[in-house]
């Protein structure tokens, strides 16, 4: 059985905690949770997740705002694909947030830009981008009206 972990406890701690949960292996690995970040943004880049994501986008590539980027798998996906990337990440952490996003743009060279900020206060003028992109992060907004107007603003 499982133990639970603190319930005041940070998404980095609980990352964290779930990565050292042995019958949770699989789960870390399917939400990209995993080390090295490089080997699971790879694979998210492969994934049928990402396949089916690029139906739905401009043929072109174009610029994109990744809203909670959390670890970067998405941005490092849009980038790959010849994107211009805004990173919007509110979260320091080097383990789920901006600063593994970061890591990962150094370790790949890969034209990223990160910025720290919440999705419901987005540090663009209006109509910046082509596409704005929102992987599971909707449960995180504050205020979901204001986030939603936030993103059709930019």
């Amino acid at each position: 059985m499982t133990s639970q972990p603190p319930s005041t406890t940070t998404w980095e701690e609980a990352v964290q905690w779930l990565r050292k949960q042995p019958e949770q292996a699989a789960l870390v690995q399917a939400c990209f949770y995993d080390d090295p970040l490089i080997r699971a943004a790879e694979r998210y880049y492969h994934s049928c997740e990402w396949r089916e994501l690029k139906h739905y986008l401009p043929s072109k590539p174009g610029s994109v705002c990744d809203i909670g980027a959390g670890r970067g798998i998405s941005s490092y996906a849009f980038a790959r694909e010849g994107w211009q990337v805004a990173s919007l990440e509110p979260d320091n952490s080097s383990i789920v947030g901006a600063g593994a996003i970061r890591e990962l743009t150094n370790d790949t060279m890969l034209p990223i830009q990160v910025y720290r900020a919440k999705g419901e206060a987005i540090p663009f003028e209006d109509e910046t981008f082509d596409v704005v992109y929102a992987r599971q992060v909707l449960h995180h907004a504050c205020d979901i009206d204001q986030l939603c107007n936030e993103m059709a603003r930019v």
